[in-house]
């Protein structure tokens, strides 16, 4: 089964399917209703198309994409014999994709050996070429590498260390997986390329050794092969050409690079730092550079634009709310409301999903239309879940290709439109590629969390472990090289809430750093206990009559929560047999159907609620995910509470738990006891009849946090 390195940002609108000489060829088409058409080239067998994962969504949005996997890879035939994998095959086949696609001529994009099939499709087809885009072309030029020169690929070794795991006895005699290993770590030699190598690495998997085998020998003009020279056809290209190279490419060297651009007349960008592969390594500067090429050879149509003079701008800010989860959506929108009591002639626009524009609209709250764009980052979480099980931090790892495509939909807009001010409560793309890109920003920029550090889980073993702290060392090193990228960092909470554990080995302690980084909101509710009212009448909404305890039973704005809530239900009929009066209302939220619960005695089923707080200020116990602001909106209101934290989800387990443990509040029942009817109908019984006396929760964090930000302003 084919390697999926995680969520898709955007779905194909074509997916089909061309033969050319008893080869199938498996193509994609996004954004069918755009005119100029970009074609992703394959490159090399060893990965399929899926390597273009962190352009497609972006380029999707403003052009035609057509992607197919090359002879050999992916979904595509796999012939026998090096006779099948040519340049010339390569290069028909690229034909017969723009044929089969309906498309005229298109943009040519190729990575490494993809450069080489473009030239000869624009030099052999011109009129299907309006230009080339060259990454790290690995064209056969002539070009001196001393390092490559090394391999030896076509005789038996008595070494498979370097370059001597490239050699076709190694990988057809036991050496392959040493070879991918070294190829890949070469290939992206940047610091904290964790998940790069591990996507290639897992891609080539599929792809037979003897399969490699052929390719190579006919790139390399054996078994009975020839390489066409392709300086003469280099000299042959009419069309523009611009080649990128990285300058630490340890794969092939960049002076492959300027050849090229020298023998085609292009344009040469020298990446300083990147190695073979800056398009999965730096999406976000080589989707820029895809721009500028593309609207150089094919001009977009006459738009109209408007701009205003400094003297007439008012204040305005972008606000930026996660979307897993509902948390966030409440405590921002009641930040926005103090922040503009601040500066009452503030426009905010919100750059938001669902579920968190449900709690914008209820609020009368501006979503800017460029939300539309944005791929959905909840339905990523959902489908990463199983039964009341998600891994947080592989999902988070595996959702790179959404976060870059979100992160372009907010590059493209905040260089068409001036803010003032950036608030990004947990957006993560935002917050990383600004720090990796920080010439992009135009404004204040402020970072909203209430968790600091990726922590590894303990049943990940020592892989989770290095890779959490992988990942928090690059975010380390961000914030020292670029420290003005934040204009401010908001802790939403106080710093006894932060976990007292190692970013990793021989990194900082994370309350410490975080101490010294941020600024302390204190919690964000949005509301004051004492000023709630009405609970008579939610309760009756709820179906309890007075007299008659309530159990409230929610798992927040995510989908992942429906197992949890059906074993509530499984032990409601036993909880009610300890405690005949009891009733209980189950919240779904946006995301569940209530339809999709069963019926039962005592138990009434509601969609969203917008005002979930009040719900829960009526109940007299409570039955939880272990998310943190239904916990901590729980425990501001001093109500006894259950709470189910998702298994292997480190936020709720460590982070959340360590916070509500400050409050002495809540009872954490692992799932595996949930699971048991009379467990969880004794632990909602026994809380029930519990007199609870949390530490108080601040009733000001939003004015707090405004304040911080306001400053900005």
């Amino acid at each position: 089964m084919a390697h999926d390195p995680g969520g898709r940002a955007v779905l194909p609108d074509v997916d089909g399917v061309v033969e050319r000489d008893g080869v199938a060829l498996a193509y994609e088409v996004y954004g069918s209703d755009h005119r100029t058409t970009v074609l992703l080239l394959p490159t090399w067998s060893i990965i399929p198309s899926r390597h273009w994962r962190a352009q497609i969504g972006h380029l999707a949005r403003h052009h035609r994409v057509v992607t197919f996997d090359g002879r050999g890879s992916g979904r595509s035939g796999r012939p026998v014999g090096a006779a099948a994998y040519t340049d010339a095959e390569y290069a028909a086949d690229a034909i017969a994709v723009l044929d089969a696609t309906g498309t005229g001529a298109a943009v040519l994009v190729g990575l490494s050996c993809g450069a080489t099939w473009a030239v000869h499709v624009a030099a052999r087809s011109p009129e299907r070429a309006l230009g080339v885009f060259a990454i790290g072309p690995a064209c056969a030029l002539g070009v001196p590498d001393p390092e490559r020169e090394r391999y030896v690929w076509d005789t038996r070794l008595d070494t498979r260390e370097g370059w001597a795991a490239y050699n076709r006895y190694a990988w057809t005699e036991g050496g392959y997986d040493d070879f991918l290993a070294f190829f890949f770590a070469r290939m992206f030699p940047e610091p904290h390329s964790t998940k790069q190598i591990e996507d290639g690495i897992a891609w080539a998997r599929d792809v037979a050794p003897e399969t490699l085998v052929d390719t190579t020998a006919a790139r390399l003009g054996c078994d009975g092969t020839e390489v066409q020279p392709l300086e003469p056809l280099c000299r042959l290209l009419r069309c523009p050409v611009t080649v990128v190279h990285g300058v630490q490419d340890r794969i092939r060297t960049w002076r492959v690079g300027e050849r090229l651009a020298e023998l085609t007349g292009g344009s040469l960008v020298l990446l300083e730092g990147s190695g073979h592969g800056p398009h999965a390594r730096d999406p976000v500067r080589v989707n820029l550079l895809l721009d500028e090429f593309v609207a150089r050879v094919a001009p977009p149509p006459p738009r109209r634009t408007t701009w205003t003079r400094a003297a007439h701008r008012g204040p305005r800010a972008l606000y930026l709310s996660s979307p897993i989860g509902l948390g966030h959506a409440r405590r921002d929108v009641a930040i926005a409301a103090e922040l503009r009591d601040r500066h009452p002639g503030l426009a905010i626009d919100w750059l938001a999903q669902h579920p968190v524009t449900s709690v914008l609209a209820d609020a009368g709250e501006r979503v800017h239309p460029a939300s539309a764009q944005l791929a959905n980052e909840s339905g990523h979480v959902e489908a990463e879940a199983g039964e009341h099980d998600l891994h947080a931090f592989s999902a988070i790892r595996r959702m790179d290709e959404i976060l870059v495509s979100n992160f372009m939909v907010f590059a493209d807009l905040v260089r068409e439109e001036h803010y003032d001010l950036v608030v990004a409560d947990e957006a993560w793309d935002v917050d990383h590629f600004l720090h990796d890109n920080p010439e992009l920003k135009r404004f204040r920029f402020a970072w909203l969390t209430d968790f600091v550090g990726w922590l590894p889980m303990p049943e990940g073993g020592a892989r989770e472990a290095a890779l959490t702290a992988d990942l928090n060392a690059e975010m380390l090193e961000q914030r020292e090289r670029h420290r003005w990228v934040r204009d401010r960092s908001v802790f939403v909470g106080n710093p006894a809430d932060v976990v007292d554990a190692e970013f990793g080995p021989g990194l900082p302690r994370i309350r410490d750093w975080t101490a010294a980084e941020f600024d302390f909101a204190g919690y964000v509710t949005g509301f004051d206990p004492a000023r709630l009212g009405g609970t008579e009448e939610l309760r009756a909404e709820l179906g309890a009559a007075p007299g008659q305890p309530l159990c409230l039973v929610t798992v927040g704005g995510s989908g992942v929560g429906g197992s949890l809530l059906r074993r509530v239900l499984d032990a409601v009929p036993l909880a009610r047999r300890l405690l005949p009066e009891l009733r209980v209302a189950v919240v779904t939220g946006p995301r569940i159907d209530p339809r999709s619960l069963p019926e039962l005695p005592g138990v009434r089923t509601v969609g969203y609620l917008p005002e979930l707080h009040r719900y829960l200020a009526a109940c007299d116990v409570a039955v939880v995910q272990g998310g943190l602001t239904t916990c901590m909106e729980l425990t501001a209101l001093n109500k006894p509470f259950v709470y189910v934290p998702l298994r292997r989800h480190f936020e709720q387990n460590l982070h959340v738990r360590r916070r509500l443990e400050q409050y002495g509040a809540g009872r954490c029942l692992p799932y595996e006891e949930a699971a048991d009817p009379d467990a969880l109908a004794a632990a909602l019984v026994g809380e029930l009849g519990r007199d609870v006396r949390y530490r108080p929760v601040e009733t000001d964090g939003a004015a707090r946090a405004a304040a911080l930000l306001a400053e900005l302003l």
